[in-house]
């Protein structure tokens, strides 16, 4: 697996050669978007973007959904990987963005990784944590990438646990227990 590092905390990170991963305010950066050559932009936020896409972008996509543990993501997981892995096959970039670049845009990153990069769901959430730092899906995106990972290998790389903060994934376990008060 071919990992990029990270293209400042605040710019565009390079998931692989034709993803990129950020905040709403680096892909409203049309410097940024232009020096990368993104052809393709999904926006996974609840409300879009009033300016018209940067020169190049072909193709703008919003998805509308909150980051709440509620809001079902997992149903645009299909579409915005095929969309990511049909633009790569044309030679475009996609930039995928939600407001922070935390957790709606990097699942969805994480489910093109799995889908489309062979990644267990494990591989895939250390392979964007390593480009964007910061990256954290809410836990209700972590039992969705649980549930799409089953789908797809037929087992999991990650659990969903019960701990004191509610169910999280195991790979927060540790950490959970390092915040409880002694």
């Amino acid at each position: 697996m071919q990992q990029s590092g990270p293209a400042g905390l605040s710019g565009l990170c390079r998931v692989t050669d034709h993803l990129y991963l950020s905040n709403g305010r680096a892909a409203s950066d049309s410097s940024q978007v232009t020096r990368c050559n993104i052809t393709c932009i999904v926006n996974v936020t609840e409300t879009g973007s009033s300016c018209p896409p940067p020169p190049g972008v072909e193709e703008y996509i919003h998805i509308r959904v909150s980051d709440s543990p509620l809001s079902p993501l997992s149903v645009h997981f299909d579409e915005v990987a095929d969309k990511i892995h049909l633009t790569a096959e044309r030679g475009g970039r996609t930039l995928v963005h939600c407001n922070a670049g935390v957790s709606r845009s990097a699942s969805v990153c994480m489910a093109y990784l799995m889908k489309h990069r062979g990644a267990t769901l494990l591989e895939a959430h250390r392979w964007v944590k390593t480009c964007r730092p910061m990256v954290r899906p809410n836990n209700g995106f972590w039992k969705q990438l649980t549930q799409y990972e089953m789908e797809l290998r037929g087992c999991n790389s990650v659990r969903m646990v019960t701990s004191s903060m509610g169910e999280i994934p195991d790979i927060y376990e540790e950490e959970a227990r390092n915040m409880m008060p002694l």
